[in-house]
């Protein structure tokens, strides 16, 4: 992953109340859930991802941006699921327009200021 991608992650770690830092197996690393199914999703210190991937909210398809309102972290599955689903379909879709206020909602509910 770039150095460039780590920072986002990072970004997103520390604005998502999920994100706790815990041991595992002996290894500090951050622990939180999926945007999408809740499950449990491992970030290195260092923003190295272990099966999770940065989802953006407003697709990139769509004109989403990385400023980390619009960014949280998925499972590949729940991300990869998302863009098949709809990023072939006008960003006006109901479908689109739906998915994207749940997923705004729900960042907003998981957000917390950086320290």
């Amino acid at each position: 992953m770039s150095a460039t991608k780590d920072r986002l992650v990072l970004g997103v770690v520390a604005t998502d109340a999920t994100f706790e830092l815990k041991d595992v197996r002996g290894e500090r690393v951050w622990v939180g859930k999926c945007i999408h199914c809740q499950s449990a999703l491992v970030v290195g210190q260092r923003g190295q991802t272990f099966g999770a991937t940065l989802e953006h909210i407003v697709a990139r398809a769509h004109g989403g941006t990385d400023e980390l309102r619009n960014l949280a972290l998925a499972c590949a599955r729940c991300n990869h699921g998302k863009g098949v689903r709809t990023d072939r379909l006008r960003p006006s879709d109901p479908r689109v327009v739906e998915l994207r206020a749940k997923l705004e909602l729900r960042r907003a509910e998981r957000w917390r200021d950086p320290a």
